[in-house]
């Protein structure tokens, strides 16, 4: 069984700035760009650019532009046939020199709704068309460490009817594609920005493009045999946070989880529960003063054997994270900042049966999608 990247869930990892991409099938409301980043201690200024368009001539739908320079402000506008139109000015700033942020673009019914750290900042309502939307642009003082497009619910997004019948998955897709469809060289392999290196074990199996952003944007394309990620994401929930998985775990089942460690913090947990017997089918435990990642289960009241072993521990304190929980027929696959990080073997016969998930600890959780 070989695991690919679930469709539309193609982080772009660590961009050169100045960027320009493709946003892959366009925007449509209700779905919303993520980007996690910091900015340098000597920052003036930076922008982010949604284009109509994939070269940096294009229309401009919304310009995004905070300005430190005496008055600090954040300036909105759009650009249409090379002349700028009517400047926003929030004479506000919701970044600060030398620290990390995350971002989010939603795109709403009446506009680009920002939030800035978990905070709403400001809505920049629509001038030009959203579905014109066709690419992302990002230039200045800063770095971006993640930038990840998030969509619209399941079924065969993309918004324009995507690419029809590409049948990701079941290596339909297009001439020279490899298992997963997509263009040679998937977004698995390799999207000259960092990305997933080598892609996911099997090779190309994620489909996608290179150096794109989003494959089929929450759902795949028409046809798809992948699941979809359905649902909103749960942006900035409280800890501790108990919810439901709707649907519960499957094989193909994917819970992307974001969030950030605090300084000082020690430990956090991540628990898959039975909710009918209470048993934790998989707990994972980073400690962060120990510098271990443990893991577990927890059936009829009695812990079982940890694992420890690991090459590596993405969780430190002041460090964004990015996770995906993949389920499989054998075990959960875990990745974290698009590195494969283990594998935990289930322990239940009926892994089908989990249908809870606990987060408490040491984190603050900027969104869940299952």
């Amino acid at each position: 069984m070989s695991f690919v990247a679930p469709p539309g869930y193609q982080p772009i990892y660590s961009p050169r700035i100045p960027y320009l991409g493709p946003i892959y099938g366009g925007l449509r409301e209700g779905m919303s760009i993520y980007l996690q980043g910091s900015t340098p201690e000597d920052m003036t200024r930076f922008f982010v650019n949604l284009l109509c368009g994939e070269s940096e001539s294009s229309d401009i739908a919304m310009h995004f532009n905070p300005r430190f320079d005496g008055w600090d402000k954040v300036v909105f506008n759009s650009c249409q046939n090379g002349s700028w139109e009517s400047e926003e000015k929030i004479r506000s700033m919701p970044f600060s020199k030398g620290q990390a942020f995350e971002m989010i673009i939603i795109v709403t019914s009446e506009g680009y709704k920002i939030k800035v750290n978990g905070n709403d900042f400001h809505t920049f309502c629509h001038r030009l068309p959203v579905e014109r939307v066709r690419g992302m642009q990002i230039a200045g003082d800063v770095s971006i460490q993640t930038i990840n497009v998030i969509g619209g619910g399941s079924g065969g997004g993309m918004g324009q009817g995507g690419y029809p019948g590409a049948g990701m998955g079941q290596g339909g897709g297009y001439p020279g594609g490899n298992a997963g469809g997509g263009y040679p060289g998937g977004m698995g392999g390799g999207m000259g920005q960092g990305g997933y290196p080598g892609g996911y074990p099997g090779g190309d199996n994620g489909g996608g493009y290179p150096g794109g952003m989003g494959g089929g944007m929450g759902g795949g394309f028409p046809g798809s045999n992948l699941p979809g990620m359905g649902g909103q994401p749960v942006y900035n929930p409280p800890v501790p946070y108990t919810n439901m998985i709707p649907g519960g775990m499957y094989p193909k089942r994917t819970i992307i989880i974001r969030g950030m460690v605090p300084y000082g913090g020690d430990r956090l947990s991540i628990n898959f529960v039975v909710s009918r017997s209470r048993d934790i089918a998989f707990h994972m435990n980073p400690r962060m003063r120990e510098r271990v990642l443990v893991r577990n289960s927890k059936i009829g009241g009695s812990w079982g054997k940890e694992e420890r072993e690991l090459s590596v521990n993405p969780f430190t304190e002041g460090q964004y994270f990015d996770m995906s929980i993949r389920c499989g027929n054998q075990r959960f696959k875990v990745f974290v900042n698009g590195q494969h990080l283990f594998d935990f073997f289930h322990r239940m016969q009926s892994f089908n049966e989990i249908d809870m998930l606990e987060i408490e600890g040491d984190v603050q959780i900027s969104y869940i999608h299952f």
